[in-house]
């Protein structure tokens, strides 16, 4: 493990400097260990949600939170409507932006549409968070949603 988060630190091109990449990635890889057994899945997943979720001006904590709530991190999860991996990105959105031969399972491909999508959502709403998640789960004027994202933030992501 600690190979591996050696590794993983000195390519985290998403972080400030190194000593963040370290401080986040180690204490996030012990909180998702619960939910993801193997180290490497564990810390592709987490480099990829820290890069993306970078780019899209969100934060990683809360996509974490997300995630959580909506796949409870099995990238394979596939819901009741279709929507796929981990953020369950519907597949309608492959078509809408010309890629449909995609795969909604790849982690890369999955949280760059996912957080793209919340992003989009969330400029929106005029940076109205709780508005944002409800429209990403389709329950736009509803808070039960962003409530449940709220409170798995609170609860296991929340930054230290």
């Amino acid at each position: 493990m600690r190979s591996l988060l050696i590794e993983a630190i000195q390519s985290a091109d998403s972080f400030d400097d190194r000593f963040d990449a370290e401080v986040w990635l180690t204490d996030m890889s012990q909180r998702l260990s619960r939910k993801v057994a193997d180290p490497e899945e564990r810390l592709l997943i987490l480099k990829t949600v820290h890069y993306e979720a970078t780019r899209a001006d969100l934060p990683p904590e809360m996509v974490l939170a997300l995630i959580e709530v909506e796949s409870n991190f099995d990238r394979f999860a596939i819901s009741y409507a279709g929507a796929r991996g981990l953020m369950q990105v519907m597949p309608f959105w492959l078509d809408e932006i010309g890629r449909p031969d995609d795969d909604l399972f790849d982690i890369h491909t999955n949280l760059r549409m996912g957080c793209t999508i919340l992003s989009l959502y969330l400029k929106r709403e005029n940076g109205d968070r709780t508005r944002a998640l409800a429209r990403y789960n389709g329950s736009v004027g509803k808070t039960w949603y962003p409530q449940r994202i709220y409170r798995a933030l609170s609860k296991r992501w929340y930054r230290q």
